[in-house]
C-alpha cells in the first residue's frame, strides 16, 4: 500500500534545514530553534477557506522550546553504538522515510540498563521529510496515551556524512498489525485479538480528536501504521503527516491531500478539506480489512476484487453472501455474527457524507458495546446496512504508486509527476 502526497494550490517555500553544529548542548539549541522557525510544522501548508490564520496560529501547538518535554537528545554517535553502526542485520523497516533499525540504549531510570528501541534514520530525499520529521517531534513529544506508540527521543546532529536527523521510539516487537492480516504472516490474528486491536486503535483515535485541548487529525491511519507490543496491544505509530483540526468557528482545514489510497475518505481526495472525519473514514475502512484479511487496495486480485470496499458490496445485504467475505483463515461459524456487527459499525463511518458519520468516542462506544454484546450466545443476528458507495474514478490509473501532485487554479491537468518508493517493511 503506497502513501499518494499531493498538493493543491501554489506551493509554499520549503521551510530551511538545520544549521551544522558542533557539540551536544550547541546541537540541542540548534533543534530548538528549529522547531521555532518552522513554526507549527503541523500547520504547514493549512489555510482556512475564511482565511482565519491569526485564529490558526493561536490554536497552534506551542514548539519545542515552550512546552516541558521527556524527549531524550541523543548524538549520531550514540545512536551508531546502540545499532552497531546502523547495521542491515538489525535493521527492521525501511519505507519512504528512511530504515528503521532495532538498537539497545540505557534507560534513563536505570542507567544499568539497556532498553529496546526502533531508530528511525531520516533517508536525504528533501524537505518533505524534515517536515514529517519535525511534525513526529512536535506531536509525540507533547501527547502520551497507552494507544500511542512512545516517541523516546531524538537526533539531530552532524557528522561526517552532513546533518542527521533520527527518532527514536519504543520498540513494539510484533510488528504491525498489516503484517499479520496478510499472507506472509505465519498464524493468523485470532478474531479476539482482532477485535482488541480495533478497539485500541479507537481509544488511540478518540484520544487524538476528543480528550485534548487541541484536536490532531492523524490522517494517515492505516493497518501498516497500527503497531503490536509485547502483550498484542495496538498502537498508532508514525505521526508525520498529522495535522492540527481547524480553529473555534472553522469547519476544516485545507492541507495538501496526502495519505494511503484506499483509505482517505472520498471528500478529501476530491477537494483537500482535512476534518476528523477524514480519520473515521479510514477507521471505517480498516474494519473491513480486519473482517476479510484483504487490503484496501490489492491490484494482484482480479480485477472486480481490487478495490475492498467496492468488492464487499453485493454481499452485504444477505447474511448468506456476507459469510463469503470473511477472512477464510477464520472460523466463519463462529465469528459471523461478530463480524456482521462489526460490519455495521463500519459502515456508519463510511457514509458518504461527512458529517453524518459518528465522532470517534461514539465509534469507540459502538465498538465497546458490540464486544460487550458478542459475549453473549444469546445475542441476536442484525441486519446489515449497504455500505456507502464510494466514488473510485480519480484513483483507477493510481496502480500503488505514490503521487506528488500541485494543481493551480484553473488548471484541469495537475497531474505533476510521480514515483514508486521502496516498500515498507514495518516492524
Amino acid at each position: 500500500m503506497k502513501c499518494f502526497p499531493f498538493s493543491y494550490g501554489e506551493k509554499k517555500d520549503e521551510p530551511k534545514g538545520l544549521q551544522s553544529t558542533s557539540g551536544r548542548s550547541d546541537n540541542s539549541t540548534c533543534v530548538e530553534a528549529e522547531v521555532r522557525r518552522s513554526g507549527s510544522e503541523l500547520n504547514s501548508q493549512d489555510v482556512s477557506d475564511n482565511g482565519n490564520t491569526e485564529s490558526l496560529r493561536r490554536n497552534a501547538i506551542p514548539s519545542l522550546s515552550q512546552r516541558p518535554s521527556n524527549l531524550r537528545v541523543f548524538t549520531v554517535s550514540e545512536l551508531r553504538s546502540a545499532t552497531k553502526n546502523f547495521n542491515r542485520s538489525v535493521m527492521i523497516g525501511e519505507g519512504g522515510f528512511g530504515c528503521v533499525y532495532l538498537g539497545l540504549i540505557r534507560s534513563a531510570e536505570d542507567t544499568s540498563r539497556r532498553i529496546e528501541v526502533a531508530v528511525k534514520q531520516l533517508s536525504k530525499r528533501g524537505m518533505q521529510g524534515h517536515r514529517e520529521w519535525v511534525t513526529e517531534v512536535n506531536v509525540l513529544g507533547i501527547v502520551e496515551h497507552p494507544n500511542l506508540v512512545k516517541l523516546v527521543g531524538y537526533c539531530a546532529d552532524d557528522d561526517e556524512r552532513g546533518i542527521q536527523r533520527l527518532l527514536i521510539y519504543e520498540y513494539m516487537p510484533n510488528r504491525s498489525v498489516e503484517h499479520h492480516l496478510s499472507h506472509r504472516s505465519e498464524t493468523p490474528l485470532p478474531w479476539s485479538r482482532r477485535l482488541k486491536i480495533a478497539r485500541d486503535a479507537a481509544r488511540g483515535l478518540t484520544y487524538l480528536h476528543e480528550e485534548m485541548d487541541f484536536q490532531i487529525i492523524f490522517r494517515d491511519f492505516k493497518s501498516s501504521n497500527i503497531l503490536l507490543d509485547e502483550q498484542w496491544n495496538a498502537k498508532l505509530s508514525d505521526f508525520g503527516l498529522a495535522r492540527l483540526g481547524p480553529s473555534d468557528g472553522l469547519t476544516h482545514v485545507s492541507t495538501a491531500v496526502v495519505g494511503t489510497m484506499g483509505y482517505a475518505a472520498p471528500e478529501y481526495v476530491q477537494t483537500g478539506r482535512l476534518t476528523s472525519k477524514n480519520d473515521v473514514w479510514s477507521y471505517g475502512v480498516f474494519l473491513y480489512e480486519l473482517i476479510t484479511g484483504r487490503r484496501p487496495l490489492d491490484r494482484n486480485r482480479p480485477r472486480g476484487e481490487q478495490k475492498l470496499l467496492e468488492w464487499i458490496r453485493p454481499y452485504l445485504s444477505d447474511g448468506k453472501k456476507f459469510q463469503l467475505i470473511l477472512d477464510p483463515r477464520l472460523d466463519k461459524k463462529q465469528v459471523f455474527k461478530s463480524a456482521q456487527k462489526l460490519a455495521m459499525i463500519a459502515n456508519r463511518c463510511l457514509v458518504k457524507n461527512p458529517k453524518n458519520r459518528p465522532k470517534m468516542s461514539e465509534v469507540l462506544e459502538m465498538v465497546n458495546g458490540m464486544l460487550e454484546s458478542s459475549s453473549s450466545s444469546s445475542s441476536p443476528q442484525l441486519p446489515l446496512r449497504s455500505v456507502a458507495t464510494v466514488k473510485a474514478s480519480q484513483d483507477t490509473e493510481i496502480n500503488n504508486k505514490k503521487r506528488t501532485m500541485d494543481q493551480k487554479p484553473g488548471e484541469s491537468n495537475w497531474f505533476v509527476r510521480m514515483w514508486r518508493p521502496k516498500l515498507v517493511r514495518t516492524c
